[in-house]
């Protein structure tokens, strides 16, 4: 008598959290990750060699964030088709990307390279949550936990990563390092085979329409003004430590230990809202977040290594929460759901990063900093209208 293994979709059907698969996935968020975090610890070097002010660096990875209009476009196609390819091929093309960045001559060319990064970046991240929501079971926030784990730690491993291969082959040898985003590429064909993304009942597109005010109408609040303490620190922290006497090494590394404790607050907070609910664990971490900024920029020496990672914990820790929740209201159309949540998350970004930037070269990072941690609380009000059945409760 032989034992038949459950299949992707039996097991789907069943509601089991398949964690071999969110894993694949995941491994391939990390990579991916890793080359996407390129831009922020390089921009000192860049900024030197093209002459740049903070505003256009700043609009440097604006260009990056450009396509996230092209978002929706992407989930409605991984909704109605199988494009897991755009998930398989996106480590391989980004990490190419983000390798050759700097033979870059010139603003324009180095824009134009972002920009296709770009494009690369949202073939991804509009695909690969929905698949994790359906493989996830009924444990979404974990799910998405586990997958924004592996974006945190490839964001926490990525500026390490760039200013070592800056550093031993200089700011244009950099390409060598291409091979392991190819290399992922290859394992994600070789393990993706049997994931699904395409949903077997599709939702009509009217039915997203009334989810526009009622849902999305605060997400839009929470994020564009949480936006501009993440872009702060995501983007500018090594340029902010490096103007305060920071070696290169060290600029870069703030910025890993920030995201390294931004791992353990993604893979705590998206299943704590299993439990909790999501605008709980929301509201908590908008709270405390602008307290430990203050605190951080009124600290000085080693002190501020335990603040940093505190910081990183609280502010780094809500994309598996937003992405929790749009797969809670979007059952039947998750990667579009997730495709218009990435669309406007990365615009937002895209302003926010000029606006410190600006904000930066007018005041100062530190002022800036400030700011942008006052406005972060006016998030607030965003949490507290959202819908009550926003709120997903797991045992």
């Amino acid at each position: 008598m032989t034992v038949q293994t459950p299949t992707v979709s039996q097991q789907q059907a069943d509601g089991e959290f398949q964690a071999e698969q969110v894993l694949t996935i995941t491994g391939g968020h990390f990579v991916h990750d890793v080359y996407s975090a390129f831009v922020a610890p390089l921009l000192p070097l860049l900024i030197d060699k093209l002459s740049l002010t903070l505003t256009m660096a700043g609009s440097l990875t604006a260009f990056m964030q450009l396509p996230a209009i092209l978002n929706p476009f992407i989930g409605h196609l991984a909704d109605k088709f199988n494009l897991r390819y755009f998930v398989i091929l996106a480590p391989a093309i980004t990490a190419t990307l983000m390798s050759v960045m700097g033979l870059s001559s010139n603003y324009a060319t180095l824009a134009i390279v972002l920009f296709v990064t770009g494009v690369s970046v949202a073939t991804f991240h509009a695909p690969a949550p929905a698949m994790v929501g359906r493989i996830a079971g009924r444990r979404v926030g974990k799910g998405m936990s586990w997958f924004m784990a592996g974006g945190e730690l490839g964001r926490t491993v990525g500026p390490l990563f760039a200013v070592w291969a800056a550093s031993l082959w200089t700011l244009e040898g950099m390409y060598r390092v291409a091979v392991i985003g190819w290399g992922t590429s290859l394992i994600l064909l070789w393990r993706l085979k049997n994931i699904p993304i395409s949903t077997r009942k599709l939702g009509s597109m009217q039915s997203i329409l009334p989810k526009l005010r009622t849902l999305f109408l605060p997400l839009l609040i929470i994020v564009f003004f949480r936006m501009f303490m993440a872009v702060s620190l995501t983007t500018y922290l090594p340029t902010f430590m490096k103007g305060n006497g920071a070696t290169l090494f060290l600029a870069g590394a703030s910025l890993s230990i920030l995201e390294f404790a931004g791992v353990g607050g993604v893979l705590l907070s998206g299943t704590l809202s299993d439990r909790l609910g999501r605008k709980s664990v929301l509201l908590f971490v908008t709270v405390i977040a602008p307290l430990l900024m203050f605190a951080f920029l009124n600290t000085l020496g080693w002190l501020r290594i335990p603040i940093l990672m505190l910081l990183g914990f609280t502010s780094l820790s809500t994309g598996p929460v937003f992405l929790a929740l749009i797969q809670d209201h979007f059952p039947n159309n998750r990667a579009v759901g997730n495709g218009l949540f990435l669309s406007m998350s990365f615009l937002l970004r895209s302003l926010a990063m000029l606006l410190v930037g600006m904000a930066g070269d007018a005041v100062g990072l530190q002022a800036a900093f400030f700011w942008s941690a006052m406005l972060s609380l006016l998030a607030i009000p965003g949490i507290l209208i959202l819908p009550a059945d926003a709120e997903s409760q797991t045992a």
